[in-house]
């Protein structure tokens, strides 16, 4: 039985966040830009609301610049619930050490992280609202990054990998800011999960994107997000087209949100051949948790069979579905979830560990991710909380 005093190295977080400031993405936009950016406004009674250039940002319509939840508050409230002297969710002012790298190290050396992969909180969820001008998306992607590599760094003297933002909605802008952010140095790269504007991300129109990458050896990490399932496809069902994150229906946040995106994306690039052409490719699935993988691996070697004599996009691939989805996807499953009967269905080296440190709905202290492998071997779980996440940004 593996127990917490028995952990003699640190561990590698494949999944913490920061809280962004006001000026992310308007620090350093283009001035040709500025009335195309993501800024904050006030109210006439001084209510502060984003923007993304003249339209009202929906998906966190409460989001507080100066204030956050108790990290690992969510699962304090599930356990405690009934409790008389339970006060709830507790909001904080904004810690430090969410905002500023220095204070951050500081933190991750009392938490026993020796790196972490770094995840913004506003920026995962603007680019469905910017899709219908790709001059405005990659004008604030560009911007955005910056500011990123200025405050926490693309990989930060082994310690931070903040991941830099690309979208694959016009490939010449695409590739621009990909070589700026390689040249930067960059290890871990985000990308929305879902459909690419049209084609799947595995269209091999998006092949130069795909190669530089493999090149280069870099993965790039599908983070949850606003992958604008609900306005595609909810709407056809009654419901609201833009709600806000946490205004989402049950019917939205099971069908639409979550599962669903990170299903088709992975789907998408077994079935359409990506590893076939680029078998160094390596993506990470972050905050989207496990509960799709062994249905999605169990219905594509069903019907790779159905359709194979249907069109192949990237051409027919040769093995078994599941087998590539072994090879070359990494998940970061949610803390609460059976982690070792997803180690058996994909084996130990494609699990990591991963906190959602600071987020309410994540651990208040990384570490305890470690109860949820209790039954593992000393040797597996050190894979996960260590050696995996190592492997992806090249550090094994």
């Amino acid at each position: 039985m593996l127990t917490m005093r028995q952990i003699d190295y640190r561990l590698i977080d494949a999944d913490n966040h920061y809280y962004e400031p006001r000026d992310c993405f308007t620090r350093h936009i283009e001035p040709r830009h500025r009335d195309k950016a993501i800024r904050v406004v006030a109210d006439a009674d001084g209510t502060e609301r984003i923007r993304v250039g003249d339209k009202p940002f929906t998906f966190l319509a409460n989001y507080d610049f100066d204030h956050h939840a108790r990290p690992g508050g969510l699962r304090e409230m599930l356990r405690a619930m009934g409790t008389p002297d339970y006060e709830g969710q507790v909001v904080q002012e904004i810690d430090p050490a969410f905002r500023e790298r220095d204070a951050r190290l500081a933190r991750m050396d009392e938490q026993g992280l020796e790196s972490c992969f770094l995840f913004p909180t506003l920026a995962v969820c603007v680019e469905q609202f910017m899709g219908d001008d790709p001059e405005q998306l990659y004008a604030n992607f560009a911007a955005f990054n910056r500011w990123l590599d200025e405050t926490w760094g693309f990989d930060w003297q082994g310690r931070i990998y903040a991941a830099p933002l690309l979208s694959l909605l016009d490939l010449e802008r695409a590739l621009a800011e990909l070589d700026f952010v390689l040249a930067r140095g960059a290890r871990i790269v985000a990308l929305r999960p879902g459909p690419a504007y049209g084609r799947s991300p595995a269209d091999p129109y998006f092949d130069p994107f795909w190669a530089r990458l493999d090149e280069a050896g870099v993965a790039v990490a599908f983070h949850i997000a606003e992958s604008g399932y609900n306005q595609m496809m909810s709407v056809w069902f009654g419901e609201e087209p833009n709600p806000s994150s946490h205004r989402q229906s049950a019917f939205q946040w099971s069908c639409f949100y979550g599962d669903r995106p990170i299903m088709d994306t992975v789907a998408s690039l077994v079935f359409h051949n990506l590893f076939g052409r680029f078998p160094g490719i390596r993506v990470l699935s972050v905050e989207n948790g496990s509960l799709f993988v062994p249905y999605l691996m169990k219905v594509m070697d069903k019907m790779g069979g159905m359709g194979r004599n249907g069109p192949w996009i990237g051409g027919r691939i040769t093995e078994k579905p599941s087998a590539i989805l072994r090879r070359h996807l990494f998940v970061s499953p949610y803390h609460e979830e059976d982690i070792p009967a997803l180690v058996e269905q994909v084996g130990v080296s494609q699990v990591i560990f991963g906190s959602d440190y600071p987020h309410p709905e994540g651990l208040a202290e990384p570490r305890d991710f470690l109860e949820g492998i209790e039954k593992l071997s000393d040797v597996d779980a050190r894979r996960i909380m260590r050696d995996n996440a190592l492997a992806l940004v090249g550090r094994a």
